[in-house]
């Protein structure tokens, strides 16, 4: 294994390394100390070659015939995923979709703290869930001053989010998750995923609607 520069690694990547990591950790959970790329592109559906081009980026670490550590895959891809430090997490908008997230287990797993949630509403400030107390969004600023938020993720309305992302890139936040349907304008420098729910719902219903032509 080597020390890799990650602007090495590219974009397309990443998501399958955390598909990775996901089955890695299952295997290691049921004893297994070894896997081939075949094995490991048969329990994820994907290529086998491409399994190895993608760890081909961090170095020649398996051994023909015997396969990867499993331990050492773990941590190389923890490492690589910025997984092995904690980050904070806010969430804006604590309606059905953002406090469904803060329930979330999953996050505390994979090292993603909640640290608060954010919303206008009275009816839902001053509750919990999950790990995350909903504070007034009229707090949002001064709360990103006081604690680091690395992450937040946007659940408000489509008309409310462009604002709402202006005002936590202001506060120093860098990195967006946003659910919100509509695609958002911010500066370079910040990294904004966009989780468009109803297009994956469309996209599903082209596939089945084709599928009973």
């Amino acid at each position: 294994m080597r020390n890799v520069d990650r602007k090495d690694v590219p974009a397309v990547t990443v998501p399958r390394l955390a598909l990775y990591l996901r089955k890695l950790r299952e295997l290691r959970a049921r004893g297994v100390d070894r896997v081939s790329s075949k094995d490991l592109a048969e329990a994820i559906d994907l290529n086998a070659a491409q399994i190895r081009k993608d760890f081909s980026y961090f170095g020649e670490f398996g051994t023909r015939g015997v396969g990867y550590e499993v331990d050492s895959l773990i941590d190389v891809i923890t490492h690589s995923l910025g997984l092995h430090r904690t980050w904070n997490v806010a969430i804006i908008g604590a309606g059905l979709l953002g406090t469904a997230l803060a329930r979330y287990r999953g996050f505390g797993e994979q090292g993603f703290h909640l640290v608060a949630m954010f919303d206008s509403s009275a009816t839902v400030i001053g509750a919990s869930y999950g790990e995350g107390r909903v504070r007034s969004v009229a707090e949002l600023e001064e709360f990103c001053a006081e604690e680091r938020v690395d992450i937040a993720v946007v659940t408000v309305p489509a008309s409310e989010a462009q604002a709402t992302i202006e005002r936590l890139v202001a506060a120093g936040v860098r990195a967006i998750l946003n659910f919100a349907p509509v695609r958002v304008h911010t500066p370079d420098g910040v990294l904004v995923r966009q989780v468009d729910l109803s297009s994956e719902l469309m996209a599903l219903s082209f596939h089945l609607d084709r599928e009973s032509d």
